[in-house]
């Protein structure tokens, strides 16, 4: 007689989480940093949490258009480029461009590695669950535990653009001071004064419905796609220059053309982050074996399309490239000196839409990462971290945790201007390197032929895979991944610390990802001597 399954989704005093289905319990269970995989998939319902040990609690009321939203809006390319196309700008010239190319194509061999994933483990918590089955649970919890930090980063970061474009559209939004450049001491605070606003709002509705927050997003997603494509054709049709201009090094960084390409890929490597999060609300998504992996491609593929071709309109609509506002004021600049004041201010207010939405998303996937660890008892108050408020469907807790913390980083920006630039790269590299934690320990197991591509999709068909590609994409992401983490994490004082006299700008991310490790070792570590022992399961039948 089959017993019911375990349920994980609550602390249970056992150091990690249990047996799955299909595995053998017996009344000496003895702890494992292993976490074995479910049997193939054969239930084409969306139960599937059974599979895992997990009790459906989130409200399942996703579908495929929603689930694009989360990895689109996280992405949102409004938000990102015209908070970062100043800096590339100023950093790398025109040639910077080609930098969106090379960073779009790697971060597509990634999302293909995740998109294998999404189909085989569609549990919220996505790069925590999938590095702790494909490696070993303290692996794993390292790569959530830096995913998760890096979210929060991410959302203070989202915030910050709020500055960007409010005072373009109106003087009156500038509440601190009259400079409103966010590298000007009026600018940074006067950003992190419009960010802690926006992050009321955000965590507001993270703790609404979860249909109120898909709505939203929805909404806010169709708002930014249309007014990505708006920009993107007005920006192409108002050209001053022919495209060539791209292969000019005008401008360019110090180290000549390699320099520019390094330091000008910040912007693009900004943008094309967080296209997981339709993995990360896969517990939420009807279909999710099906729908995730699609929607973490498509997510992907259109923000890095449209954005390619609205930095490239920005460049060949820019009414002067030497007057030094492109690389001061970025794209603002452009839209209501080429667009005129009134088109201008209007796909501003648009931008300003795909801001809030964006930060609210983020904000969203953070969320979800602090429930699913915290679900399985690996972070401090789990128990309060992963109750879900049943009438809702939303862990409203973690909300309110990324929501304060977040606000928390954006006071730096009153200490310097120069915090601005290190909390938006400080958060790309904390991405990078948990994405490379997962597709290492992926390569492993392709090396040792662990990864089936058996199994169905709920609706009967097989589960998307790379088929015989998969290892030699695996590696390229794998490689482009981590050469890309050390050059953003990489502490060029030009960059980092321009003014001069402020060494701790300058080596901020490096100094941030080591303390945000220490702090795990140091929680492990303490959890380690201070966990209860095993409690036994009962039963000794196999389920």
């Amino acid at each position: 007689m089959k017993q019911p399954v375990p349920n994980f989704c609550r602390p249970t005093g056992i150091p990690f989480p249990g047996p799955k289905a299909g595995s053998a319990v017996t009344t000496t269970t003895t702890p494992t940093d292993v976490r074995p995989d479910p049997p193939h998939h054969s239930d084409v319902g969306d139960g599937s949490l059974a599979e895992f040990g997990y009790r459906q609690e989130l409200h399942r009321s996703l579908g495929r258009y929603a689930s694009f939203a989360a990895g689109f809006s996280f992405i949102s390319v409004l938000t990102t480029v015209f908070q970062f196309f100043a800096f590339g700008y100023a950093f790398g010239g025109p040639v910077f461009f080609w930098a969106w190319p090379i960073v779009l194509a790697g971060q597509l061999l990634v999302a293909a590695c995740f998109a294998e994933l999404a189909a085989r483990y569609p549990i919220s918590g996505a790069i925590y669950q999938w590095s702790s089955r494909l490696s070993t649970l303290s692996f794993g919890w390292f790569a959530g535990w830096i995913m998760v930090i890096g979210q929060i980063v991410v959302v203070a970061a989202a915030a910050l653009a709020l500055q960007m474009v409010l005072p373009a559209i109106w003087p009156g939004f500038q509440l601190i001071g009259d400079d409103p450049a966010p590298t000007s001491p009026d600018g940074a605070a006067n950003a992190a004064l419009l960010g802690v606003a926006l992050l009321v709002l955000t965590t507001l509705v993270n703790v609404l419905d979860n249909r109120v927050m898909s709505l939203v997003n929805r909404v806010g997603v169709t708002a930014e796609i249309i007014g990505a494509v708006l920009i993107a054709v007005l920006l192409l049709t108002h050209s001053e220059r022919t495209p060539g201009i791209t292969f000019h090094t005008t401008g360019a960084d110090q180290s000549g053309l390699f320099g520019a390409l390094a330091v000008g890929s910040f912007t693009a490597a900004y943008v094309m982050i967080g296209f997981d999060s339709a993995g990360e609300m896969s517990e939420e998504t009807h279909h999710p074996r099906r729908t995730a992996p699609r929607t973490i491609l498509t997510a992907l593929g259109a923000a890095g399309l449209l954005g390619g071709l609205i930095v490239l309109g920005g460049l060949l609509a820019a009414p002067s490239l030497s007057d030094g506002r492109l690389g001061v004021d970025g794209l603002s600049y452009v839209l209501t000196s080429s667009l005129g004041d009134g088109v201008g201010k209007l796909l501003l207010a648009d931008v300003v839409v795909a801001i809030t939405v964006a930060t609210l998303a983020i904000q969203t996937a953070a969320c979800r990462m602090l429930f699913s660890m915290a679900r399985d008892g690996q972070l401090p108050f789990s128990a309060r971290l992963a109750r879900v408020n049943p009438r809702t469907g939303m862990p409203s807790a973690p909300a309110l945790v990324v929501g304060v913390l977040a606000a928390a980083l954006l006071l730096l920006n009153f200490a310097s201007p120069d915090a601005f630039l290190a909390i938006g790269t400080t958060c790309i590299v904390m991405l990078y390197l948990a994405y490379a934690m997962v597709t290492g320990p992926l390569l492993v197991r392709r090396l040792r032929g662990g990864l089936s591509s058996a199994g169905t999709d709920e609706t009967g068909a097989p589960l998307f895979s790379l088929g015989r590609w998969g290892v030699p994409v695996n590696a390229l992401a794998l490689l482009y991944g981590l050469l890309m983490t050390v050059n953003l994490a990489w502490p060029r004082a030009v960059v980092y610390d321009p003014a001069g006299g402020h060494w701790y700008f300058q080596w901020f991310t490096v100094l941030f990802l080591t303390a945000t490790v220490a702090a795990g070792v140091a929680f492990r570590a303490y959890r380690g001597r201070t966990a209860a022992p095993p409690t036994a399961l009962a039963g000794t039948e196999s389920v």
